[in-house]
């Protein structure tokens, strides 16, 4: 089958390639038709090195299609079912599950490092365990999640990562407040899903903070009240919160420098909600000092920080009420010569419907 292949980290262009196997089918693993898939940052840190991840390996973790075919003991689902890729299953049984923080569950990482693919010249692995850049991958039962006749292909894939993350980290982590001020640094589709996120909480003051322009431009549409590139931050915090900082600040990008500035525009006693996934070397540092006296809240938000299945179904009632916007982030799609090309590729005939940039 044809998938899209990164051969060693650090390069930025895709090989597609016709001569990938899906491999590891068997007692409870299914596998998938991939017939829609999401880009989301992570894919391009992991490509670029700063989250870990072996080569050559195929990216992709925000995907939907339909079963093929099932192993022995799933249950639950047969060939032919609608789902969409969990690249974060909860295994039920390890303590973070038994807490109720089933996004904590670390059952998903122990298959990230089994290769899920292979090629005539060898192994290949699926980021995070998946690999959706591909017509057809095996996973494990937990990973497919089924969804209702009347979501989309193209909806299901951006739930499956981009949007349970943003909407739940203003939901869920944050659990932003009625009338509340927000600033959110990073607009891609992640911030996109926490702004309309922070919209549904009722915020009444949303700033998107982004250095392209054509981003902030998309933050007004899906629900900012005002956009601003980063060295105009410090002036709507004059402006909208008489510079005292805004009660929940959220950091989509991923770098410490951009952590900082989060934390400083946050005022006292505020929420700095930290959803970037970042780099091991890249530190974050406070002082004891401000830690104690300004009291700001620190909150980490990993994949929307609540039970992803719940989230999965809040994001699709949220949906069809007309509350949020998914349909409109599909086309919210920034290029990436290297990787949208390939991608373009397999976009035809039975292979992947789309690419959305998150």
């Amino acid at each position: 089958m044809r998938a899209a292949v990164l051969h060693e980290i650090g390069q930025e262009k895709l090989e597609v390639l016709d001569d990938v196997e899906a491999v590891g089918f068997g007692p409870g693993k299914v596998r998938l038709r991939i017939r829609a898939t999401g880009l989301c940052h992570s894919d391009v840190s992991a490509m670029s090195g700063v989250l870990p991840q072996p080569a050559p390996f195929i990216p992709g973790h925000e995907g939907a299609g339909e079963v093929v075919d099932v192993g022995d003991g799933v249950t639950g689902l047969s060939a032919g079912d609608r789902v969409l890729v969990c690249w974060l299953p909860a295994c039920g049984d390890c303590p973070s599950c038994k807490r109720g923080q089933t996004h904590l569950c670390l059952a998903g990482f122990m298959n990230a490092g089994t290769p899920n693919f292979k090629r005539p010249g060898g192994d290949v692995f699926g980021f995070a365990g998946t690999g959706t850049f591909t017509e057809e991958v095996v996973v494990g039962a937990g990973c497919a999640v089924p969804i209702p006749d009347d979501v989309p292909f193209e909806i299901a894939a951006l739930i499956g990562c981009g949007v349970t993350t943003g909407l739940g980290a203003a939901i869920n982590t944050a659990q932003v407040e009625a009338g509340s001020s927000v600033a959110v640094i990073g607009c891609g589709g992640v911030g996109i899903s926490t702004i309309q996120g922070a919209r549904v909480q009722g915020a009444a003051q949303i700033v998107a903070v982004d250095p392209v322009a054509s981003r902030r431009e998309a933050a007004l549409r899906f629900g900012a009240t005002e956009a601003v590139a980063p060295d105009e931050l410090a002036d709507a915090k004059q402006r909208i919160t008489g510079g005292e900082g805004f009660d929940y600040v959220f950091e989509v990008v991923g770098k410490s420098a951009t952590a900082r500035t989060a934390y400083e525009t946050t005022r006292r006693g505020g929420t700095l909600c930290v959803v970037g996934a970042g780099a091991m070397d890249d530190t974050f540092q406070v002082n004891m000092f401000e830690l104690f006296f300004d009291e700001k809240r620190i909150l980490p938000s990993m994949y929307g920080g609540g039970d992803v299945l719940r989230s999965y179904e809040r994001a699709i009632a949220l949906w069809r009420a007309g509350r949020i916007d998914l349909e409109s982030m599909i086309t919210h799609r920034v290029r990436l010569d290297g990787i949208n090309d390939a991608l373009d590729q397999m976009r035809t005939g039975e292979a992947l419907r789309t690419c959305i940039e998150l």
